[in-house]
């Protein structure tokens, strides 16, 4: 039986609608012929020219991401450029950002899954984007910032709010400024990334534990699962994963 491009997004769809995306979002199929039929397909985090490299030398025709290939309005597709380089190797693009943030099995279900969390529940924000929190036995910040780093690998830097931690909320990628709903309902502390230094003061002075995991380390626990779900789904594509970041520590 043929799959096709439109066929993969359309699954993808019914599990992470893209309407649900924040509105300044860009998911959905971006790039790419819906109707090629699709016998191999690369899944990773980011659309970068070394993702692309990936794909065309494995012979993959789809390329599917967490973050947009496009985000932002483009003003011209020239030669070396990603979008360019896409089309000129017949590579289709289907990228699920917010949507697959928040959806069921999505990338903060998986971080919590990563992370050892019980009792996992969507707790939904003010400005409509949708946290997951659950709990874990009673730890303190310095047990856990260390559970968090052997989870995910990479770097944490946090700041201890002061008491042991069971409540746990988290938010992928960046999301520092989600400090206040962790405390305005109950948890004792956040784990996310890209957290500034005045979040770091403001979360520990207010009495909850903040933690710096690393944008790509929260969101990359989503590509393994991502896989699994869609070979179950289309056992005619060979899905392959690629988990490569330029980011570097020492």
């Amino acid at each position: 039986m043929t799959v096709t491009v439109l066929d993969v997004y359309e699954f993808l769809n019914s599990c992470f609608p893209a309407e649900t995306a924040c509105d300044f979002d860009n998911a959905g199929l971006l790039v790419g012929d819906a109707e090629a039929e699709v016998k191999k397909a690369l899944i990773a985090l980011d659309c970068t020219a070394a993702a692309v490299r990936k794909a065309v030398s494995e012979g993959c025709n789809l390329l599917i991401t967490h973050h947009p290939v496009i985000f932002s309005p483009i003003k011209n597709v020239l030669a070396g450029s990603l979008v360019y380089e896409l089309v000129k190797n017949g590579i289709s693009v289907i990228s699920m950002h917010t949507n697959m943030d928040m959806g069921g099995g999505g990338v903060n279900d998986c971080l919590c899954r990563a992370l050892g969390l019980a009792d996992v529940a969507p707790q939904p924000d003010k400005d409509g984007y949708i946290l997951k929190g659950g709990n874990i036995k009673a730890v303190s910040a310095d047990s856990f910032a260390k559970k968090i780093k052997d989870a995910l690998g990479g770097t944490v830097k946090y700041a201890d709010g002061g008491r042991k931690i069971e409540k746990v909320l988290v938010c992928s990628g960046s999301g520092g400024e989600f400090a206040e709903t962790a405390k305005s309902k109950g948890f004792d502390a956040l784990v996310t990334a890209e957290v500034k230094h005045h979040q770091f003061l403001q979360a520990a002075e207010s009495g909850i534990s903040i933690f710096d995991a690393g944008h790509f380390e929260t969101e990359d626990v989503v590509i393994e699962p991502l896989k699994y779900r869609l070979q179950k789904r289309f056992d005619s594509i060979e899905f392959l994963t690629f988990h490569k970041t330029y980011i570097k520590s020492v």
